[in-house]
């Protein structure tokens, strides 16, 4: 029988190996780079275009420091990366051999998620820092800038932050369960990205449905104004678009290791 001792210094082995097979991959750190670059830009690129020369103080404005253009494509970046971390094993036949090497797959899955989680968490971090960042230095220059203690501005940060570990685990459990480059990247870009504008909040159906996805959890995260009492729509709450950016995850990766442990290789 193996001792806890033993069994915790071989996943130890397994983070130590994925890390190095994520880091391996050249294109890896060109492509985080180019993304965190393309999403800090748009947010000063946003604010430049919202705010005219000489205008007064304002309250702080989350699509400017952080514009849906920019963290969609963080989304969807997020989210390929995670499923390669799999699907390229799979279509390269590196998974046989991991799989020899450790028979129980279960703590493969979980390496990996642990080792995607904290790597695009200091990604989504440093991202959204940086969007606050620029955001502000364009706004302090004419008088509208917010300081990181101003109401709405850390919950803004946390959710643009987290967006990008909840969208590579999502792309991590979809590229276990499906194996498959092309079906797996699809199949991220229309749960992600274009599930959500096939439902409005009008109707209670539609607007529970919206509100379990991802990137309406962020939109409601990101904004610091309540909704109107006099809406006819359904507006999400703070607490359930927190639970879900919990749950996707979790119920993605408690999914992908059934799957494995049932499914050959």
């Amino acid at each position: 029988m193996t001792s806890p001792a033993a069994a915790q210094a071989r996943f130890r082995d397994l983070l130590a190996s994925e890390w190095i097979k994520t880091r391996s991959l050249r294109s890896t750190p060109w492509t985080i780079a180019l993304t965190a670059l393309f999403v800090v830009g748009s947010a000063a690129v946003a604010t430049l275009a919202d705010h005219a020369a000489g205008s007064g103080p304002a309250d702080f404005r989350p699509f400017d420091a952080y514009p849906a253009a920019g963290y969609w494509t963080l989304m969807l970046v997020a989210a390929s990366m995670g499923a390669l971390t799999v699907v390229s094993e799979y279509s390269s036949g590196l998974i046989r051999t991991t799989t020899v090497a450790v028979p129980a797959r279960g703590p493969v899955v979980l390496a990996k998620a642990a080792v995607t989680a904290a790597l695009w968490s200091s990604v989504g971090t440093a991202v959204s820092v940086g969007s606050f960042l620029v955001s502000q230095a364009v706004l302090d220059g004419r008088g509208a800038g917010v300081p990181i203690t101003h109401p709405g501005v850390f919950r803004a940060l946390a959710a643009s932050a987290l967006l990008a570990p909840v969208c590579a685990l999502v792309g991590l459990g979809l590229g276990v369960v499906l194996r498959h480059a092309a079906a797996t990247m699809v199949t991220g870009v229309f749960v992600l990205l274009m599930l959500p504008t096939m439902f409005s909040e009008r109707d209670r159906w539609s607007a529970d449905v919206r509100h379990a996805l991802v990137s309406a959890a962020w939109s409601r995260l990101v904004q610091p104004w309540d909704p109107d009492p006099g809406s006819l729509g359904y507006t999400p709450t703070v607490p359930g678009s927190w639970t879900v950016y919990a749950l996707w995850p979790l119920v993605t990766l408690a999914v992908a290791v059934l799957v494995v442990r049932r499914r050959d290789v």
